[in-house]
Formats: structure tokens, sequence, C-alpha cells
């Protein structure tokens, strides 16, 4: 089973992200709401039990504690195929959920983290219309979510499997 952690939006904000209305463009294949996430920290195949464990102690680790998630200033690129909403803030909560997950799943990645929200992938594109569209928002994460991912030819299908609430700070 493909695991990942994430921090989900709340329905305002995905509201707002809704409303930007992507373009239709040859190439692009944008994800639904249902996708709209933020990865903490990506497990790959492993035991759903082992991940479960790993993260009954996350309260327990100084960074993770409820945090602004702020996006933006702008639908930004990252890579050469992916457009997305940047999203700061998430920085020590990312740390502190690899730091208690990395004897799970595949290795940490060692690049430091970069949260965003995917919004499209692109093939063999060099540009998309959305790309440097203004967008602001923020919310409040208090909680994360163990998330189980199945690959579809239409896109992914996610299904959260168990989460934790943050301690505020």
């Amino acid at each position: 089973m493909r695991l990942f952690v994430a921090a989900w939006p709340p329905p305002d904000v995905l509201d707002e992200v809704e409303a930007l209305e992507p373009p239709e463009e040859p190439g692009v294949r944008w994800t639904t709401r249902a996708q709209w996430h933020v990865t903490l920290r990506f497990l790959g195949r492993c035991e759903p039990e082992d991940a479960t464990a790993a993260l009954e102690v996350l309260a327990d680790h100084p960074g993770a504690v409820s945090t602004e998630a702020r996006m933006g200033p702008e639908v930004s690129r990252l890579g050469r195929s992916v457009i997305c909403l940047p999203v700061a803030g998430l920085d020590a909560l990312a740390a502190a959920v690899r730091d208690v997950t990395a004897s799970v799943g595949e290795p940490p990645d060692p690049r430091p983290f970069t949260g965003h929200l995917t919004l499209a992938r692109l093939r063999g594109r060099v540009a998309c219309g959305l790309a440097g569209r203004p967008f602001q928002a923020a919310f409040q994460v208090r909680e994360v979510a163990l998330v189980a991912s199945d690959l579809h030819p239409d896109g992914a299908r996610y299904a959260t499997l168990r989460t934790w609430t943050l301690p505020s700070v």
C-alpha cells in the first residue's frame, strides 16, 4: 500500500482554490478537489500498522504543533512537470513527521521540504496558463492524516486511514 502523511486544507480554502477555474489546455492534467493536500512526507509502500505506530509519538515531538499554512503568493511551477500553490509555514511540522517516521517506508527525501498543493501535472509542456496567477490563502493545520494512495488511469484516489490532532502552542 502506498502511504503518505498529509495536511488537508479546510473546505473554505478548497473553495478558493476551486475558484481559480483552470483553463482547458492540451498536455495539462488537472488534479481534483479530492486530491488537494500538502504532503508532509511520502512513505511509499509500507504497512499501515507500521506508519500508525510511528505516528503515535508525533504529539511528543516539539515541532509537531498546530500551525498556520500560508498558500501563495501565486500559482507556480515545481520542477518541469508540476503546477502548484506553494505552501509555507509547515517546515517544522514536516521535519517532525520525518523524524518520527524515518524508519518507516522509503527513506526520507534528503532534499529540503517544499510545501505545495499540486494543481496539475504537465506532459511535455513548457507553459501553463494558470502559472503566475496571484493566489493567497491561509489555514490552520490542526491535524495530520495518514493517507493511502491508489493509482488509477484518471489520477490517484486517496483514502484517509487515520488522523492525529496536533497540540496547540
